[in-house]
């Protein structure tokens, strides 16, 4: 008789672990839901490079052609 009964609520037991994650992926895919991840036209919201890659300083040529002097050498 107390087979059965553990047996029950190990049963039991489990059922109610299976919907306790249930209930916790179902609260997590309805936060997920709620950002927009991706968006339905590509690179809207994203924000375009200023300036455009420049090509490697030829042999003789200063390496900075930036036009970014003076900038204190912090590194910030």
């Amino acid at each position: 008789m107390e087979t059965i009964i553990l047996i029950a609520a190990i049963i039991v037991m489990t059922g109610l672990g299976v919907r306790l994650v249930q209930l916790l992926n179902a609260q997590h895919n309805a936060r997920i839901a709620s950002y927009h991840f991706g968006d339905a036209l590509p690179g809207v919201g994203r924000r375009s490079r200023k300036q455009h890659r420049h090509t490697p300083a030829a042999p003789g040529r200063p390496a900075d052609t930036t036009g970014r002097t003076g900038r204190g050498g912090t590194g910030r």
